[in-house]
């Protein structure tokens, strides 16, 4: 699998570009703000329809705009597909293949399979649990819409859920008519969320055990002298901690838990109004020797495990007969030597892999491919354009005379 074109319109810093890929590694170099992680950012959303750096996707539209729009030609075992998204803050995104409109953005997913390296993945191991959360979401994501879907029932559900507890308190207090109408609506409720959470739940634990032994498999290659490392998945129910064998997950059998701990947790949930119980307070567990790592692991031992998590996340989609196209983003720069160098003989062995750097000497020699400039100008407004610097190099087209869009400062891009 590989994506021959890439092409954005009105997508954070880039007004319209047009950039022709191949099966070889493409390096992207310019300095920090320029504009270069939206490239390879705008392929990871139409890839898991999520951003690796926002949950908001307003932010991914170009100051001034309304909508944006990512499409890539992608080409996988000879068959060759187009999927678009057009991303409209405060509505739905549109998603259309080969021009055909989809009824659904997430019917797009697995037309194209991303990996992405980036230095916020040290999260993965020293962050919050909702890092790692979406860490396996957006791996399961690449399955195909069933996950995608149960998450999405799942968020509506708990919205739903969570702003008829914030009121719950004073409802009861009444009692009468309002009492009964918060139990009998929270019983409808709780049905519904232990049943997408079940879905939930199950899928991530599936997609842990299929992983597992790759990450245990590419963390002894990067450390081979370190302690063996496990993940496991902690769904923590009430007082009750849901098995996470290797065996595969009991859909009823999650659900029956959760739903007799949302009731034994009633009364606390209404008291605190919030939602104590489900998969959107659930961990994964990475272990140095039986230790949690967060919290002990060295800045090196981090590092290679959360390089273990996306090696071994690369060969995942591997089993399951696919190429995903890996994307680096400046993430050689945070790397020592050795790690550097273990890195670098993986982008050789992927069939595409798509680099940025802010300093063309960060990226290993031995990864040769082709190195495209990116650079910023005024927009005469205060705000400043991204572009292709080399804009007759071969390959690269970019439109408007190489004028490209203005940036969001937030995000890092082009202060």
């Amino acid at each position: 699998m590989y994506v021959r074109t890439l092409r954005l319109r009105d997508f954070r810093s880039w007004q319209e570009v047009r950039v022709d890929l191949g099966p070889e590694p493409t390096i992207f170099v310019g300095r920090n703000g320029f504009g270069k992680t939206n490239l390879v950012e705008s392929l990871n959303y139409l890839s898991t329809l999520r951003s690796h750096r926002v949950s908001n996707d307003a932010a991914l539209v170009r100051t001034g705009c309304d909508t944006a729009t990512a499409s890539a030609t992608v080409i996988n075992a000879g068959r060759e597909l187009t999927v678009e998204l057009q991303i409209t803050p405060g509505r739905s995104n549109r998603a259309s293949v080969n021009g055909a409109p989809s009824r659904r953005p997430r019917d797009i997913l697995g037309i194209l399979r991303t990996v992405m390296f980036a230095p916020e993945d040290l999260a993965l191991v020293r962050g919050d649990p909702a890092d790692r959360r979406r860490f396996v979401d957006e791996l399961a994501a690449l399955a195909g819409p069933r996950m995608v879907a149960a998450r999405a029932d799942y968020d509506r559900v708990l919205r739903q859920r969570s702003a008829l507890l914030k009121t719950a308190a004073s409802a009861m207090r009444s009692g009468g008519d309002s009492a009964a109408s918060v139990i009998s609506t929270l019983d409808v409720w709780d049905t519904q969320l232990a049943q997408f959470g079940a879905q939930v739940t199950a899928g991530r634990i599936e997609v842990l055990s299929k992983l597992r032994p790759f990450v245990q498999q590419e963390y002894s290659t990067l450390a081979p002298a370190s302690r063996p490392i496990d993940l496991r998945y902690r769904a923590v129910v009430g007082d009750e901690v849901l098995p996470t064998s290797d065996a595969p997950a009991d859909e009823e059998y999650i659900e029956a838990v959760l739903l007799h701990s949302l009731a034994a947790a009633r009364s606390k949930e209404i008291e605190r109004g919030v939602c104590l119980i489900g998969p959107h307070r659930d961990d994964i567990d990475i272990t140095l020797a039986g230790q949690v790592a967060k919290g002990f692991a060295s800045h090196g031992e981090s590092w290679s495990l959360a390089l273990a998590m996306r090696l071994g996340s690369v060969e995942l989609i591997r089993s399951d007969g696919a190429e995903p196209v890996v994307l680096l983003d400046d993430v050689f720069a945070e790397l020592d030597a050795a790690r550097r160098a273990a890195l670098s003989t993986f982008a050789q062995s992927v069939e595409q892999v798509i680099i940025t750097a802010a300093v063309a000497d960060d990226i290993p020699a031995a990864i040769g491919g082709r190195r495209v400039a990116v650079g910023v100008r005024d927009d005469g407004d205060g705000g400043r354009l991204s572009y292709l610097a080399d804009d007759d190099a071969p390959g690269v087209e970019s439109v408007d005379d190489g004028h490209l869009g203005a940036s969001h400062d937030d995000e890092g891009e082009a202060p």
